[in-house]
């Protein structure tokens, strides 16, 4: 029995010096591996270090600025998926009504304005579009009748432009079966691009998922409105023209609570929004164009 018991303790030694030997020897990548299955350690320490990289994760103030917008862009669409269409109908007559009818609409001579799309859910434009087509803006000569630029996605890269348009008839279906203006008209003429127009523009009516009353704006993601402002933002500067007036459209239940939508140095903030309920101002210019 003791003789059983001493070769059994020399037999556990010579196994220990075996697997020291094992793991300070060199290893190649031919080495056959040390074990054939994860020790209990080395699972705890693996579940270790995904913890802590997940905290990292979770605790990187970027990485929760771009959760939170995603986690709001979520919500938003399912909101706007399920809106009753009674609802959405007089919803978008209450808007543009009090847009044709406001002072700063009417006064305006050049206006950027979105395309409003059914599939992106965004708040129609039809009527407003159609206003500033039919109607000069001061007397009933052609010359002074509004001028109107619409978006064109140029590409991938979060690079839009503005073009001009004369008539609905200017617009084409675009890839993503999204109304925007052909690069010419039926005759071959370019439309003009309002970064190269001579003359500042007035007004910007703009669409978003969401947006709240300090004037922040929630986008779908690709940066384009952003991208375009903050170069239209520089032009302005460059030519010492009066920044437009960014009024954005939203349905009653696009409007959150205050922090809901996180920003970056990125995005630009609207100076108004108009809601059924009728206009919010938000910036001194807005107040001061004697909005609401």
């Amino acid at each position: 029995m003791f003789s059983h018991s001493r070769a059994s303790a020399s037999e556990l030694i010579n196994r220990a010096k075996e697997a020291v030997t094992l793991i300070t020897q060199p290893r190649t990548l031919a080495s056959p591996p040390l074990f054939t299955s994860r020790p209990a350690n080395e699972h705890l320490a693996s579940q270790s270090h995904r913890s802590f990289a997940t905290m990292n994760r979770n605790d990187d103030p970027i990485e929760a600025l771009f959760q939170q917008k995603r986690s709001l862009r979520s919500r938003m669409r399912k909101e706007l998926r399920n809106m009753d269409p009674v609802r959405r109908s007089e919803e978008d007559a209450a808007i543009q009504s009090i847009v044709v009818n406001n002072p700063w609409f009417k006064s305006s001579k050049s206006v950027c304005a979105y395309i409003s799309s059914p599939a992106l859910r965004e708040v129609d434009t039809t009527r407003i579009v159609s206003e500033i087509l039919s109607k000069p803006a001061n007397g009933s000569d052609v010359p002074n009748r509004k001028k109107l630029y619409v978006p064109r996605v140029e590409d991938r890269n979060s690079n839009m432009r503005m073009l001009r348009i004369s008539s609905v008839d200017d617009l084409i279906v675009n890839s993503m079966n999204i109304l925007e203006p052909a690069l010419s008209d039926s005759e071959g003429k370019q439309h003009e691009d309002v970064m190269e127009a001579r003359d500042p523009v007035d007004l910007f009516i703009l669409p978003g998922l969401a947006f709240d009353r300090c004037g922040r704006r929630l986008g779908r993601s690709g940066g384009y409105y952003d991208l375009f402002l903050k170069k239209y933002q520089e032009l302005t500067k460059e030519r010492k023209w009066k920044e437009p007036l960014r009024v954005a459209l939203s349905y009653s239940i696009q409007i959150v609570e205050e922090g809901a939508i996180a920003v970056t140095s990125n995005d630009v903030s609207v100076d108004a929004l108009v809601s059924p309920a009728g206009v919010i101002p938000i910036s001194p210019a807005a107040w001061e164009r004697s909005m609401g």
